[in-house]
């Protein structure tokens, strides 16, 4: 993580009692909050958003209150109480429950699947062609201490280089519209790339994947929506109605044709009045959810708490993946419906 993200990371433990009252913002009279605010994201349509426009959310309304600009920084925004919700990889859920946040995960918002992937691309002709190439080079991704950073150092474990060798890759965070740009001038010799960004360089020409999330881990559901525990305690009947809501929108995109599905983001985005520019909605492919209702599964927190404790990022710290999620709000769970 970058400094300022550490730094707020090491305050949580210390506001959490403090936000524990502000944080839920239930109603006068113990009635339950009807409206959750939240932050979107810039050309595209979240899942929650979707669900609240198929109508799958009852009388429960969502208020923007703007751009978020990393999922790290998302969950930190619902654990502060600046918002209801947030979303992000579950490495760096695991991160912020260490630090103390009382955050619990309910919903599984996007994953990995064959066509919707982080890629880490070089140069053709370039000299990287394997995890030992690395050492010494620098690699460019949206954001420190989430999921790029998660995935390339277990590419690096498995590819067996020390623990020496991985600090001597060097890591920088960039604006996903700049990161093709950085690759192609030699600014950085390895670019992670997804979604419509992956789809331009391939376009384009003269890149090559050196690997994937999905060459590595294979299917697997990435990210989840957290809520505040005091929030879960006392609002259980909106939370499960936001959770339903979600977890029907995920399969009424699987269950749509894709272009059924980016016209109707299209509809949504040309509504809600933003600014902003719809054009990257038609390389959509999917939210990669592999779990029906985006249900969450052990493994899917497991496998990045195994990988934290090995390279010793938790400090010490210990975390039970059981404390960190919930499906008891989930129509889906236990295979129902």
């Amino acid at each position: 993580m970058n400094r300022r993200t550490s730094l707020r990371l090491l305050g949580l433990t210390a506001l959490a009692g403090p936000l524990a009252a502000c944080g839920a913002e239930a109603a006068a009279g113990g009635s339950e909050l009807k409206q959750l605010k939240y932050q979107g994201s810039v050309g595209a349509v979240t899942l929650p958003e979707l669900a609240a426009d198929l109508g799958l959310l009852g009388d429960l309304t969502l208020q923007w209150v703007g751009n978020t600009i990393s999922g790290p920084q998302d969950i930190q925004a619902a654990t502060t109480g600046d918002t209801h919700f947030g979303g992000a990889f579950n490495g760096a859920v695991i991160k912020l429950a260490a630090a103390g946040a009382p955050i619990k995960s309910v919903i599984s918002y996007y994953g990995t699947d064959e066509s919707t992937f982080i890629g880490y691309y070089v140069l053709d002709g370039g000299p990287v062609r394997t995890a030992r190439d690395l050492i010494g080079k620098k690699v460019g991704m949206n954001t420190l201490g989430a999921h790029a950073e998660a995935v390339l150092k277990t590419y690096l474990k498995r590819g067996g280089l020390s623990d020496d060798e991985i600090r001597q890759v060097e890591l920088l965070a960039l604006p996903p519209v700049n990161t093709e740009q950085a690759l192609r001038a030699g600014q950085i010799d390895v670019a992670a790339l997804g979604g419509i960004l992956r789809d331009k360089a391939l376009e384009r020409g003269g890149v090559r994947k050196l690997f994937s999330d999905y060459d590595l881990i294979g299917a697997f559901n990435a990210g989840t929506y957290v809520f505040r525990k005091d929030v879960l305690a006392k609002n259980p009947t909106t939370v499960r109605t936001f959770v339903e809501g979600v977890a029907q929108a995920i399969e009424w995109t699987k269950q749509h044709p894709r272009e059924e599905v980016v016209a109707r983001f299209t509809d949504i985005i040309g509504r809600r009045g933003r600014t902003e520019d719809a054009s990257a909605l038609k390389f959509w492919k999917s939210f990669g959810i592999s779990a029906k209702g985006g249900v969450i599964a052990e493994r899917d927190f497991q496998t990045w708490l195994d990988w934290l404790n090995l390279t010793g990022e938790l400090k010490g710290k210990q975390v039970k993946v059981a404390d960190v999620y919930t499906n008891e709000y989930n129509p889906f769970r236990d295979g129902a419906r």
